[in-house]
Parts: C-alpha cells; sequence; structure tokens
C-alpha cells in the first residue's frame, strides 16, 4: 500500500501529464483533483465547452483517461487506478442509466417481452446490470462480441 506522500506525487505527475495532453490539445480547461488518502486518483475538468473532451458517448473521455493511465504507469512504473470526468459528465451517465435499467426493466415486466439495450462499454453495461442485480422480476445478461455488446433484459422464469 502506497504512502499518503507516494500517492500525492503520483497524483500529482497525473495532474501534469493530463494538463500536458489538454495544453497539446488546445482546450482550455481547469484540473481539480481530490486531496488525501482516495484510491483510485479522481480529476475533474472544469471549463467552457468541453463537449470535445466527453464525444461521442464518453469515447474520448474514456481515451484520454486510459491515456493519462498509460503515461503515469509507464512514469512510475507500477499500474495505477486513475478516473477522470468533465463537469461531472460521469455522474450524470450514471445516474442515467440507471434510470434507463429501471424503465425498461418496468416496461419488460408490464409488456412480458424481452428488450434488448443498444451497444455500450463493459463499464456501463455493468451499471445496468448491478441496477438490476436485485429486481425481482427481471435478470440481465450481455451478449454480442467486441463493440456490439448490449444488455438483454429478461423476466425472471417462475
Amino acid at each position: 500500500m502506497p504512502t499518503l506522500k507516494e500517492r500525492d506525487d503520483v497524483a500529482e505527475k497525473a495532474r501534469e501529464v493530463l494538463e500536458t495532453l489538454l495544453t497539446m490539445m488546445g482546450v482550455t480547461a481547469s484540473v481539480e483533483g481530490e486531496k488525501g488518502a482516495t484510491v483510485p486518483i479522481a480529476f475533474n475538468i472544469e471549463g467552457d465547452d468541453l463537449g470535445i473532451l466527453i464525444g461521442r458517448r464518453g469515447q474520448t473521455l474514456a481515451c484520454l483517461q486510459y491515456l493519462v493511465r498509460l503515461i503515469v504507469a509507464y512514469q512510475v512504473k507500477a499500474w495505477v487506478p486513475i478516473i477522470i470526468d468533465v463537469e461531472g459528465y460521469k455522474q450524470r451517465r450514471y445516474e442515467a442509466l440507471q434510470a434507463l435499467a429501471w424503465r425498461m426493466a418496468e416496461r419488460v415486466k408490464t409488456r412480458g417481452v424481452s428488450f434488448i439495450l443498444e451497444p455500450m462499454p463493459a463499464y456501463e453495461r455493468r451499471i445496468i446490470h448491478l441496477a438490476l442485480a436485485d429486481h425481482p422480476d427481471v435478470i440481465t445478461q450481455s451478449t454480442g462480441v467486441g463493440e456490439g455488446r448490449k444488455v438483454v433484459i429478461s423476466l425472471k422464469e417462475r
């Protein structure tokens, strides 16, 4: 387990990498980080018109986070969990996916027909699965391969 100082040093390196990438992209924004012993290291990017950093369905943001993780891992010779968000996008998406999961579960329950959600990345499918894990009437499963994987919400068999 890293010490608080080591964790803060890694967080500072990650901030520098993120700020450098943003500058190279020509994006004017500020990077806010959480202080203290939290793991993973989390940053929120604030600024005007940052939709370009989020991209379609958060793909650009996921790639930016991946790049920062790779660069920092290379620098410190260890994998470090780093989360990057843009103006609270991930939290809003999380809440929207949970609401979608419950709406679709109710639709499946009412109509008695399975519902297939659009393809989504693994971390979003996981949100759907966890949101409905304790639902009394439906089950979820992922189907498909690669970027075409999607969640199927079905009635539980009696």
